[in-house]
């Protein structure tokens, strides 16, 4: 009788294991993490952001622009504002396209924050907000979509 029960303790506790390993691969895969695609998006939001202002103030005719070569060499886990946020840092190669070249800004270094949403389902760049100079900061938060 005590080895029968022994046996089964065995299955019931093999059962347990399987079960939290199941748990722990599907948390790591909810995508709670900044991946490459997220940050070149990220990237890509703020130079939109800086192509138009430049076009408007210098009357420069972008064609748009292209990140090749994203390496991420930092991420930073924090929270801003109550929710999870994290600091990314690395390089990425910068093609801005003219209408008669393009020009090509190798290793430029990035610096952005990025958001998950209460929901896990969206993320948001974050920029502080120019000349807040209380302890407190303020940002500016921008879909990425």
């Amino acid at each position: 009788m005590k080895i029968a029960e022994q046996g089964v303790n065995n299955i019931v506790r093999l059962i347990l294991i399987a079960i939290l390993l199941v748990l722990v691969t599907a948390c790591g895969s909810i995508g709670l993490l900044p991946t490459s695609e997220l940050v070149q998006k990220a990237i890509a939001l703020g130079l939109e952001q800086t192509q138009q202002k430049l076009s408007q103030q210098l009357d420069l005719d972008f064609q748009g622009f292209e990140i090749k070569r994203l390496s991420i060499t930092q991420e930073q886990p924090l929270t801003i504002e109550n929710l999870p946020a994290f600091h990314v840092r690395g390089t990425y190669d910068l093609i801005v396209k003219l209408p008669k070249r393009r020009l090509t800004q190798p290793k430029k270094p990035f610096d952005v924050y990025l958001q998950i949403q209460q929901e896990g389902k969206t993320w948001r760049l974050l920029l502080p907000e120019k000349g807040s100079k209380n302890t407190q900061s303020i940002w500016r938060s921008y879909l990425i979509q």
